[in-house]
């Protein structure tokens, strides 16, 4: 028996988010849909462990699993097996063994996230299943001179709240910052972890900003005086994903 670490990539738009969801009607997430490849596999677990829980519409491209499974052939070929028994909006990128006591949530030391957004007053349907349609346009300096006081730590309670109940809502953001990829625009952020919805409110709020609805100056007005009332917006989840996981070290089993 050994601990495997995955890497998922699935379009979250036909998933009702990453976890597993009890109750008489099972609802299809990614979690569910990657179990049942395990066990098509022999995988006898009751439950795979992940470095976090996205929304329903929320894509990703480096979610993280992990799993003990018994498997008497290579890595690349539990890879190709599992892949043979997922469906088209789900894959695993890379699989790997690890010690037996890696958990992808609690020995994660970084997250990485992109919202994708464009501006058009009239509806892209090719583009609009990964990126958020806005009108009016936005003003990016704008955006920029909000976003520029996100790095550091700060308690993020205007922007969301914390997984659990009396949690903590001060998170360390390492790097926050827009750029531009052909007629999109891209707002990237790296931080130690992330309130319940704060990537997309944090992006909802900047859209407003950019449309110059708020001045850039009360971001930071917001994270001095933690007024989640003051925050209306929200993103919607399909331009939102999970792009990267990092660990400290994560040691091989040899």
């Amino acid at each position: 028996m050994a601990r495997y670490q995955a890497i998922l990539a699935y379009d979250g738009t036909d998933f009702k988010g990453f976890q597993r969801q009890a109750g008489k009607t099972e609802k299809r997430t990614v979690q569910s849909v990657f179990e049942a490849a395990l066990k098509n596999i022999g995988w006898t677990g009751r439950a795979v462990l992940s470095a976090g829980r996205t929304d329903t519409g929320v894509h990703a491209s480096g979610q993280v699993a992990a799993f003990d499974l018994e498997w008497q052939h290579s890595a690349d070929q539990l890879l190709a097996a599992l892949n043979a028994h997922l469906p088209s909006d789900v894959a695993v990128r890379e699989v790997q063994t690890v010690t037996p006591g890696f958990h992808p949530r609690y020995d994660a030391v970084c997250r990485s996230y992109e919202y994708r957004l464009f501006a058009d007053p009239v509806r892209d349907p090719r583009r609009e299943r990964y990126a958020w349609r806005i009108w009016p346009d936005v003003n990016l300096e704008r955006m920029q001179t909000g976003t520029s006081c996100l790095p550091g730590t700060h308690d993020f309670r205007s922007f969301g709240r914390a997984p659990h109940s009396g949690g903590s809502t001060i998170r360390a953001i390492y790097q926050a910052d827009w750029h531009i990829d052909r007629e999109d625009f891209i707002f990237e952020i790296r931080g130690s972890g992330f309130l319940y919805r704060m990537v997309r409110k944090l992006v909802g709020f900047l859209v407003e900003i950019g449309q110059e609805r708020v001045e850039p100056e009360t971001m930071k007005v917001l994270l001095q005086e933690k007024s989640p009332e003051l925050v209306k917006s929200i993103a919607p989840a399909h331009g939102l994903t999970l792009v990267a996981v990092e660990y400290e070290s994560i040691k091989l089993e040899q």
